[in-house]
């Protein structure tokens, strides 16, 4: 199984960045991880809420493959501990046969379509984070699920 992350927009700040591509770089060790960064739309500002979240909907939706469990990130989504996110990950490279798919949706969350394309939604928190943030966020517990898994001393109780 790969694990896939989809994002809108680039982050252009350097300290998210550089912690993204660190976490990215020690999860190759673990399970095969790809991050698919959909570019921001043109002229966004100019365009109503729906309009926006069907548009990126769209390009979500093409990164999506047959096959392929989409997860959403999504505020009402089911929250976990790291431990059970642990599990959760662990389930998941028993039963998803291709890809495993995370998604991160605009500033107005997904569309329609692409919540019913989705599996399931999970939550990493009830606070808000910036998307650059929620990356680096995301990464970090992916990765730490991993060392979980192989009972690295990476994670304390």
């Amino acid at each position: 199984m790969k694990v896939a992350f989809i994002v809108i927009g680039k982050t252009d700040t350097s300290y998210f960045t550089e912690a993204v591509d660190e976490y990215k770089r020690r999860l190759m060790h673990y399970i095969p991880f790809e991050m698919n960064v959909i570019p921001d739309i043109k002229n966004v500002r100019n365009l109503p809420e729906m309009q926006q979240k069907e548009k990126e909907g769209e390009l979500i939706l093409k990164a999506i493959q047959p096959g392929d469990y989409l997860v959403l990130l999504d505020e009402r989504g089911k929250e976990f501990t790291s431990l059970q996110f642990a599990s959760y990950m662990e389930k998941k490279t028993h039963t998803v046969a291709r890809r495993l798919v995370f998604a991160v949706g605009g500033p107005y969350g997904f569309s329609e379509a692409v919540y019913r394309a989705a599996s399931e939604k999970i939550s990493l928190s009830r606070m808000t984070f910036s998307h650059q943030m929620i990356r680096m966020i995301f990464i970090e517990q992916l990765y730490r699920a991993m060392t979980i898994l192989k009972g690295e001393p990476y994670h304390h109780e």
